[in-house]
C-alpha cells in the first residue's frame, strides 16, 4: 500500500469508548496490529491507522487534519466546538454518524433538599463543571447569570466542599449522583459516541477510503439490533404473521416442497425480537422458528 495515501482515525486510548470504537472498526473489516503501549495501530488490510489519544484531543487533531476521522463523545465534540466559537474561530467539526454507544447526558444536578424550579433557580449561584463552554451556552440561552466553577474532576463533591451550589456533570446511571446526595434536575445535552471529520480546508488523504469506511460503518450500524428470522407458516396466515414481524419490510416467501399449504418465510427485522413476539408468531401458526444475529448488511 502507498503510505502517502494512509489515513488516520482518532480513538480514545483508554476509557468507556475505547473497546467499542476498536470493535466497530474491526467489524468494518479493519485488521490491525498493535504492540503493548503503542499509540498507533497499523492497518494491515486497509490504508487506515488508528491513533490512540486522549478523548479531549480528538476534535483538535481532526480539525488540524492530523486525523481524517475521529470517534469521540458528542459532549467532547460540542465542548471543543463552543470553545473555538468563543475565540471567534469557526467550529470546524462535522458529525457524520451517531454511533449509538456510550450514551450519557450532561445534566444540572442539585443537592438533596435544595429547591429547583427551572433554570432561574441557578441565578446568582455557583455551578461546578468540567464542561464550562457547554454550561455557559446553556446559561446564556436561558438568560441566567451564574458563576461557573471549572473543575477537572470530582465535580460531584463540589457542593459538599462548599465550592458550588449546583453541579453540571455527565450522568450515565445516576449512581454517583445518588451516592453524593445529588439529584438530576435539568438535561443540557444527550450524548453518545459519534464519528466526526473536519469542515476546515485540510489535505484529504483518501476521500475514496473515507467514503468506503462510512459505507461499511452504515452496514454495521444498520444491523446492530437487527435479527434474521426464518420460519414456516400456513399460507392462510401470512397476513397476520407479516404484521407480527417487528419492523420488517415485506418478507421473502418461498414454497415448501410437497407442502402447497405452507411456505418458508425469511425476514430481516431491524428491531430486537423478544420471546413474546416468537410466541405470538407461534400462536398465529408459525413453526420451526429460528432467529439469527446479523453482522453487516449493504443496501
Amino acid at each position: 500500500m502507498d503510505k502517502t495515501l494512509r489515513m488516520r482515525v482518532g480513538v480514545q486510548k483508554s476509557g468507556r469508548l475505547t473497546d467499542n470504537s476498536l470493535d466497530l472498526l474491526h467489524r468494518c473489516g479493519l485488521v490491525y496490529s498493535r504492540a503493548p503501549d503503542q499509540l498507533i495501530c497499523y492497518g494491515e488490510n486497509m490504508p487506515l491507522d488508528i491513533l490512540l489519544v486522549r478523548d479531549d484531543d480528538i476534535p483538535g487533531l481532526v480539525i488540524e487534519g492530523a486525523c481524517q476521522l475521529g470517534i469521540a463523545g458528542l459532549n467532547v465534540v460540542e465542548e471543543h466546538r463552543l470553545e473555538r466559537l468563543s475565540r471567534g474561530e469557526p467550529g470546524g467539526l462535522e458529525v457524520l454518524r451517531n454511533l449509538g454507544v456510550g450514551q450519557c447526558r450532561l445534566c444540572i444536578a442539585a443537592p438533596e433538599g435544595v429547591a429547583y424550579e427551572g433554570p432561574a433557580s441557578l441565578e446568582g449561584k455557583k455551578v461546578a463543571t468540567s464542561y464550562p463552554f457547554l454550561l455557559r451556552d446553556y446559561l446564556r440561552r436561558n438568560n441566567v447569570e451564574a458563576q461557573v466553577v471549572v473543575l477537572s474532576g470530582a465535580v460531584e463533591i463540589a457542593p459538599k466542599l462548599g465550592k458550588a451550589d449546583f453541579i453540571c456533570d455527565l450522568v450515565s446511571t445516576g449512581v454517583t449522583l445518588a451516592a453524593n446526595h445529588l439529584r438530576e434536575v435539568e438535561t443540557i445535552l444527550e450524548s453518545q459516541s459519534v464519528l466526526l471529520r473536519t469542515t476546515m480546508e485540510v489535505p484529504v488523504v483518501s476521500e475514496e477510503w473515507i467514503q468506503r469506511l462510512i459505507r461499511r460503518l452504515d452496514g454495521v450500524l444498520q444491523v446492530r439490533e437487527s435479527k434474521y428470522i426464518m420460519l414456516h407458516a400456513p399460507r392462510a396466515a401470512m397476513k397476520e404473521i407479516s404484521d407480527l414481524l417487528p419492523g420488517s419490510e415485506a418478507p421473502t416467501v418461498m414454497p415448501l416442497e410437497g407442502r402447497p399449504d405452507k411456505v418458508a418465510v425469511h425476514a430481516v427485522c431491524p428491531e430486537e425480537v423478544f420471546w413474546e413476539t416468537l410466541e405470538a408468531l407461534q400462536s398465529a401458526g408459525a413453526t420451526s422458528l429460528l432467529v439469527l444475529p446479523l453482522e453487516k448488511m449493504l443496501p
